[in-house]
């Protein structure tokens, strides 16, 4: 695996550290990340109250991602909306309709691989209807969300070719342990933002990895 939102929920390894089958390789699992995220989304919103949360209710790791947010909110004083995805086709446009009718002031997609392949329409639909929204890969900023937080993609495929020479050398796929991120990176899309009405604190722009103009 090059890249897996969740190894262990959808039943590819029996654990991170000990695989045991004939899988192995990266993982984006890395439930620490939704808080820095939800301090990251303050810092660009300040006024921010309410925050909808949208995850894949099929993926057991994104409900401990959302516990583990649940517990940043209480800390920076936010409350949650949670907007799980469900069926094979999510209505984007009535569930996003949805959180601007609840009060919330930005959108967060938790790492996933339906949200991640549904990235351009989630970045359209929350632009129309003003909502801020972050996410975990710069893919997300480049299809037009404001602003994403989480592990670099094209590091971890370079990692995985590390774990292809082990393999064809003779280790077990089994043996060897999944490795979660170690690269982070922080982008920002000033167009989205301006487009949205919000100014980017300049302590955001100088740590950002990429700003999108």
């Amino acid at each position: 695996m090059a890249v897996s939102f969740d190894p262990v929920g959808r039943g590819f390894v029996a654990s991170l550290a000990h695989p045991e089958g004939n899988v192995t390789g990266l993982s984006t699992v890395a439930p620490e990340l939704t808080g820095k995220r939800l301090e990251l989304l303050k810092e660009m919103v300040p006024k921010l109250s309410k925050v909808a949360v949208l995850w894949d209710a099929e993926s057991p790791s994104e409900a401990d991602q959302l516990k583990e947010m649940e517990i940043a909110a209480r800390t920076l004083r936010v409350r949650l909306q949670s907007l799980p995805l469900t069926g094979p086709s999510p209505d984007f446009e009535s569930a996003l309709q949805n959180v601007k009718d609840a009060g919330s002031d930005a959108l967060v997609a938790v790492d996933s691989t339906r949200a991640f392949g549904q990235r351009v329409r989630i970045a359209d639909v929350a632009i129309k209807k003003r909502l801020p929204t972050l996410a975990g890969f710069r893919e997300f900023a480049e299809a037009g969300g404001v602003m994403t937080y989480g592990a670099s993609l094209p590091d971890m495929h370079r990692r995985a070719a590390i774990f292809v020479g082990k393999i064809l050398k003779g280790a077990k796929p089994g043996d060897l342990p999944v490795e979660q991120p170690t690269k982070f990176e922080l982008v920002i899309n000033l167009k989205t933002a301006k487009a949205l009405g919000l100014t980017v604190p300049q302590t955001l722009l100088l740590r950002a990895d990429q700003v999108i103009e």
